[in-house]
């Protein structure tokens, strides 16, 4: 490279923050890949899109000092921050590749490398997020394809615009990680505090566009959002901790007018046998409670079939179910979604709950402050179509809904931290060789 192309580049901090101040900060990063081009898919697909294009150049068609190439290396200096934990060391990679591209065949393959490490930074950012249950894969987060992503980027009237854009995720996720990075080069690193790294994690894999619903676990607020920016919230009550809501992706499709809630078969057997032993089977009736065959396809069974001793003992299991109505535990309608736990957004009978500062009392269901609000936010008329058990209205179209766990926000720049209620950042801050 020619030395006023070398002084060019060195003229942006992050951009050349050298390899040796990184790994002195982050010993970590020393034991991740640096050859960005090993054999893999990625690599085949930059391949064949450059011997489509004869090999014209996609980040330096103005010469090494283009916006392009520059945003790209600065924006992999932060990209550990994004999931790419070898990021530092591409930048390392393409600034050799440059400074040995004395012709065009040097420009070629520095301008090849690019490529494929702004391939590998992009499926970073779409990776799914650890510890997240994806019921619908649909939901899960998913790189664009290889071709569609360099024809993105050959195509952009400015490619440092282009870089920025993709790189800022959402507006949810880009303060966020903004403030991380700031904070991470006060400190003299390019890795953030693990709690941080995990709550990048989790933000970085919600949609960036569309409306969806989510349920904060950590905070115990719904947020309704739209193309990345929340338009309204609620309080919820979530799972206690030893009952945690999990983090889940799923659809809602319809909603329950009038719904039964089925007794949690642990809760059968600490709160409602022992009543039944104490004032007898008319307890179940008077209080609103029936047993059922089963869940699916229940038929109500005889209260007095029930062994209730050995359901205390814990050696029978007993089904049973709550009756609509106005001391129902899920209120006057729910909203289910598919998930392995049962879990439901519900409505709720009591409300003294939502004056708590801290509002994890559930048995796992997502208690809702205003659900019928929520319901008209989907599309739904909410006006139950008569007074029958579990009635079902389908909403206009499935709306997602993302439980997940963000103990981190950015506020003027700043990242404060809410109570971590369910241990989940301890240790957090896994490292990968992507």
């Amino acid at each position: 490279m020619k030395p006023s192309l070398l002084k060019s580049l060195m003229g942006a901090t992050i951009f050349l923050a050298p390899l040796s101040a990184t790994t002195a900060a982050s010993p970590e990063l020393a034991s991740q890949p640096t050859d960005i081009a090993r054999a893999d898919g990625i690599t085949a697909s930059v391949d064949a899109y450059y011997a489509a294009r004869g090999t014209a150049p996609i980040w330096l068609k103005q010469g090494p000092t283009s916006g392009g190439a520059i945003a790209l290396v600065q924006t992999l200096r932060r990209a550990p921050l994004d999931g790419l934990i070898s990021g530092p060391r591409m930048a390392d990679e393409i600034q050799a590749a440059l400074a040995a591209a004395g012709d065009q065949a040097g420009a070629v393959r520095a301008d090849r490398l690019m490529s494929i490490a702004w391939l590998r930074y992009v499926a970073a950012l779409h990776a799914p997020a650890p510890g997240m249950m994806y019921v619908e894969t649909r939901l899960a987060p998913r790189a664009p394809a290889a071709g569609y992503v360099l024809e993105q980027a050959a195509r952009a009237t400015s490619l440092s615009d282009h870089v920025a854009a993709v790189a800022s995720v959402s507006p949810m996720y880009a303060p966020l990680r903004d403030a991380a990075w700031s904070q991470a080069q006060a400190s003299g690193s390019s890795l953030a505090d693990p709690r941080i790294m995990a709550n990048l994690d989790r933000v970085r894999a919600l949609p960036a566009t569309g409306r969806f619903i989510l349920v904060n676990s950590a905070t115990q607020q719904l947020s309704m959002v739209e193309n990345g920016r929340v338009v309204d919230t609620m309080k919820v009550v979530v799972g206690r901790a030893d009952a945690q809501t999990p983090m889940v992706a799923s659809t809602i499709w319809f909603a329950t007018f009038n719904p039964y809630w089925n007794v949690p078969s642990d809760l059968g057997r600490k709160l409602i046998a022992p009543h039944v032993i104490k004032d007898g089977v008319g307890w179940l009736s008077k209080n609103g409670y029936e047993v059922i065959s089963e869940w699916e396809k229940p038929t109500v069974l005889p209260s007095t079939s029930v062994n209730w001793k050995s359901v205390i003992a814990g050696t029978t299991e007993v089904k049973m179910r709550e009756l609509p109505g106005a001391a129902n535990s899920m209120g006057v309608v729910k909203f289910g979604f598919g998930n392995p736990q049962g879990i439901y957004l519900h409505d709720t009978n009591n409300r003294v709950l939502f004056n708590n500062a801290r509002r994890t009392s559930s048995n796992g269901c997502i208690r809702l402050e205003d659900a019928k609000r929520l319901g008209r936010w989907m599309g739904g008329d909410m006006i139950a179509p008569n007074a029958n058990p579990e009635q079902n209205v389908r909403l206009p179209q499935g709306m997602p809904v993302y439980v997940s766990y963000v103990t981190a926000t950015a506020q003027n720049g700043q990242i404060a931290f809410s109570n971590d209620v369910y241990n989940l950042d301890t240790g957090a801050g896994r490292l990968a060789s992507r």
